[in-house]
């Protein structure tokens, strides 16, 4: 029996329809890089850290996942939107104790949880890419710490991959390069590189 991947997260993460391309998420891309693992994507767009919670979702996951598994959680773009009361979260407070809860729920049941920093978006001034989220990325890594929790910096980590390759072919991996508005979301070529990113940092987590 393959082991198994839980993914709680946003939009960023989330497996969308045909209808919807090119858009695309990280999370949907996975399985072709960890062939060795069943892949179940819960995640959702317009979720935060809270209303994941507060709809139920982590209720579901809850109700499958057991010893041996992993719970993958990325969280934070939807936190931070002050305009929406509804989904923020204060970083430092009701965030971080949110993050303990998948923590708890994947411990409970002898699950390895693994905690993602927000990725990248779009964000070029001047010669350089910006850190978005940085005060979620910060208080995400301070549960980690406190919990002794796996932690992917996946900001840094995509941060340094769009640096590698530039502002012009970065613009390719998001929607903005298709309708001109949207530096959030990946089109399928800027999923699939997240997610070899991601893929890359759990193996070598789970190997060691």
């Amino acid at each position: 029996m393959k082991a198994r991947l839980f993914l709680a997260s946003d939009s960023t993460c989330q497996t969308y329809q045909e209808k919807d391309a090119p858009q695309a998420g990280w999370g949907q891309f996975l399985p072709n890089y960890l062939k060795e693992y069943s892949v179940f994507n819960h995640a959702i767009g317009g979720r935060s850290s809270r209303t994941f919670i507060e709809e139920g979702r982590l209720k579901e996951i809850e109700k499958n996942i057991t010893e041996g598994d992993y719970l993958l959680v990325q969280m934070g773009h939807n936190d931070a939107t002050k305009e929406k009361p509804e989904r923020y979260t204060e970083a430092y407070i009701d965030y971080k104790e949110y993050l303990k809860q998948y923590i708890e729920v994947a411990r409970v049941n002898k699950a390895i949880p693994i905690l993602i920093t927000p990725v990248a978006r779009l964000h070029f001034v001047s010669g350089e890419f910006l850190v978005d989220f940085g005060d979620y990325c910060n208080a995400m890594k301070e549960v980690a710490e406190e919990a002794g929790c796996p932690l992917i910096d996946l900001m840094t980590l995509s941060i340094h991959h769009l640096t590698e390759i530039g502002f012009d072919e970065a613009k390719t991996l998001y929607m903005v390069d298709v309708n001109g508005t949207d530096h959030t979301h990946f089109t399928a070529k800027g999923a699939d590189q997240i997610a070899i990113i991601v893929a890359k940092q759990l193996q070598s987590i789970i190997i060691s």
